[in-house]
Formats: structure tokens, C-alpha cells, sequence
């Protein structure tokens, strides 16, 4: 699937500015992963956040993935469910951004600006 090159752009810089690590990610292309798993010790226990975040935090920072199209909440019969997968979106950014970096390293996305990190809290906010 083709998208716009700002898209992309944008896509990339979400998932390179929030509060996660790859290895999240990779396991969302693979699987869908739930809240509880995300949040607080459990983050930092299956490596997908460098420290703990709150509840609250994690999901906020989820709904801005949700919102730019890297992620999608998973359904049930019910509805709506706790857990999360990438969307084509995701993997295709997901791909983009692991070229050339190490897909399990604990550090922080490569290549991340303040102007980066700037850019994306400005969209954030007025979206």
C-alpha cells in the first residue's frame, strides 16, 4: 500500500518520539499485545519501555499511535479489547525505521532530535 510521503513522515516520528522500545513493536507486527503488559514493571520486565509508565501514560501515548495510524485496538465479540496491533501503516514504518539499527537494542529509537521530539509534541497537541 502506497501512502503520502508526510504521512510517513509523521507515522515515523510518532513511533521514534514515544515512550516505547522496538521490541514492543516487533511483537505488535507479530501479535496483539494488551495494556497490562505494556504498563508500569511489566513494561520494563518484557522490554518494551526503558522505565516504568503509568497506566494512564501508556495508553495516552497508545491512543497517539492509535490516531496517527501505526496502531489498531483489537475486537472481540464484545468490542473494543485492551490489546493493540500495528496496522499496514506500522509495519511499513516499523520496517523503515529498523534499516540499519539493532531490532532488539534497549536504547532509545536512533536518531531522534529535539527538533523531532518538538515537532511531534506540536502535532500532538494541536491535533
Amino acid at each position: 500500500m502506497q501512502y503520502a510521503a508526510k504521512t510517513l513522515e509523521r507515522a515515523e516520528r510518532a513511533l521514534r518520539c514515544s515512550p516505547f522500545l522496538p521490541r514492543l513493536f516487533i511483537q505488535m507486527g507479530q501479535r496483539s499485545v494488551s495494556i497490562l503488559d505494556i504498563a508500569q514493571q511489566a513494561g520494563i520486565e518484557q522490554q518494551f519501555t526503558p522505565a516504568p509508565l503509568s497506566l494512564l501514560a501508556a495508553e495516552s501515548s497508545l491512543d497517539w499511535l492509535l490516531q496517527v495510524g501505526l496502531l489498531r485496538r483489537e475486537v472481540d465479540g464484545q468490542g473494543l479489547t485492551d490489546r493493540f496491533r500495528l496496522t499496514p501503516l506500522g509495519q511499513q514504518v516499523l520496517l523503515r525505521v529498523q534499516t540499519g539499527t539493532d531490532s532488539d537494542s534497549q536504547d532509545t529509537w536512533a536518531g531522534v532530535s529535539w527538533g523531532d521530539r518538538l515537532q511531534n509534541t506540536l502535532t500532538r497537541w494541536l491535533h
